[in-house]
């Protein structure tokens, strides 16, 4: 297809050769004119789409037919990524005009499909792939990893975009009156409470270990907003609950990382990850962002606070890359430490990046790349965990840490952490990062691989097949 590829293997799988040449002849490249290009290339993503249609389902194809689907699908990618890098930065300015307006990730992706048809799914193909498990589905939302890729990938607009998420969410403030006078808000799967000095947010998913998934993640970055909003607490203090696992009934675990079950089952789109890391995860480590201010380290203006998190049972994966943002970890003595991905085929969210700061580069290629465990009350462990306490006084731990902390006064230990990530973790080192996480996690995320692995390492052994 202009020479890339070959198209008797389209033709192969039964598809008409009239019709492939046809798109092979319509392949268009990026002419610098937006409205050409815009018409070219969705003409193009259309006739592609429409080849795929005449396969069979995912499901029921054959390795020829297979073969070709995926041949269709790379060049109707390659496509994508020539039409972002000439027109990426163009079409970011008018889908917030000019950027005078903020859209979270799902918003901007949603707002893309209606004004460059065909560069990211439409509502309706997402429809009609969330309604399959993840081993049966095209893979359609790769395309958003690319467009999100572009828009991280460029200075003006990337920043922009960490500015949208780093914002409170529009929900949050609402909540602000009940938790001034209560002290108390809770949303479910998380809640945030004020405790003397401090703020603490409970993450709470019991039947799986308190794992995060679709449920917990909107209860979980509101939570959050409110506990950095919320004048009167010092301090925040992140936690896991009381679960109804039978090995750990009655215990308070930190958590299980993302919920494989409902991973294998297609019921975490791949959005979830960037809202997750440049949500509320990112809010941990840099604060709220304000609406006129850019979340600089030098010339921005952020809303922060120090955290805590309190170690008990486990942080398996996701859970043990909420560690690597804070500013003070209390463990359990026999509290233990993994990052699974080789088990689980997808990148553990910034804990390549940030977990070497911590470690240093071989064990973290160990914890990473090899599922290296890593028992919080241990030498590497140490590294990591601030503190090791003995089971059943964390609460002791933790007031004791909040007046610690809190003496010198937010704005000091604001000032304090902001100058360390000034050194270690500026925004555009953290831009970059996400630009290329977007595009792999994407490709990750659909890889046969990662099905192969969940009925290797978990499903089989959960029941659940």
């Amino acid at each position: 297809m202009n020479g890339d590829v070959s198209l008797e293997g389209l033709t192969a799988a039964g598809l008409a050769g009239s019709d492939v040449a046809a798109w092979a002849k319509s392949n268009p490249r990026a002419t610098g004119g937006f409205a050409e290009d815009r018409e070219a290339f969705a003409f193009y993503w259309r006739a592609a789409n429409s080849l795929l249609a005449r396969l069979p389902k995912k499901a029921r194809r054959s390795a020829a037919e297979q073969e070709a689907a995926e041949t269709i699908k790379q060049q109707a990618r390659a496509a994508r990524i020539r039409f972002l890098n000439t027109h990426g930065e163009h079409l970011y300015d008018l889908l917030t005009r000019e950027r005078s307006e903020f859209l979270r990730i799902d918003e901007l992706a949603q707002a893309a499909s209606g004004v460059v048809p065909g560069l990211v799914p439409a509502p309706e193909q997402l429809k009609s792939e969330n309604e399959l498990p993840l081993r049966d589905r095209e893979g359609v939302e790769i395309d958003h990893g690319l467009f999100l890729s572009a828009v991280l990938a460029g200075e003006v607009s990337g920043n922009h975009l960490c500015h949208a998420m780093l914002l409170p969410r529009r929900e949050s403030s609402g909540f602000l009156p009940e938790f001034a006078k209560s002290g108390l808000i809770d949303l479910g799967t998380a809640s945030v409470e004020r405790k003397s000095n401090a703020a603490v947010v409970t993450i709470r998913n019991p039947r799986y270990l308190n794992a995060e998934d679709q449920t917990t993640i909107d209860a979980v970055e509101i939570c959050v907003d409110i506990a950095l909003l919320d004048p009167t607490a010092g301090v925040g203090v992140l936690r896991g609950g009381l679960v109804d696992h039978p090995k750990y009934k009655g215990r308070r675990v930190f958590g299980a990382g993302i919920n494989l079950t409902q991973l294998y089952e297609g019921r975490i789109p791949y959005l979830w990850y960037l809202r997750r890391d440049l949500g509320f995860v990112h809010k941990l480590y840099r604060g709220l962002a304000r609406m006129d201010s850019p979340p600089d380290d030098v010339a921005g203006v952020t809303i922060e606070k120090p955290w805590i998190a309190a170690v008990e049972a486990f942080a398996i994966g996701g859970h043990c890359q909420l560690l690597l943002t804070m500013d003070y970890n209390i463990a359990e003595r026999d509290a233990f430490m993994t990052l699974p991905a080789r088990k689980e085929g997808i990148i553990p969210g910034m804990a390549n990046m940030r977990l070497p700061r911590f470690t240093g580069d071989r064990i973290a290629r160990q914890a990473i790349l090899s599922e290296r465990h890593l028992p919080c009350d241990s030498p590497e462990g140490r590294l990591i965990c601030d503190e090791i306490v003995e089971p059943g006084t964390m609460d002791t731990a933790i007031d004791r840490v909040v007046e610690r902390l809190s003496s010198s006064g937010v704005v000091s230990a604001a000032s304090n952490r902001r100058a360390m990530r000034v050194a270690q973790e500026p925004l555009a080192v953290f831009r970059s990062y996400c630009a290329a996480y977007a595009r792999d996690q994407a490709f990750c995320h659909f890889s046969p691989a990662l099905i192969q692995n969940l009925e290797r390492y978990w499903i089989a052994r959960s029941g659940t097949i």
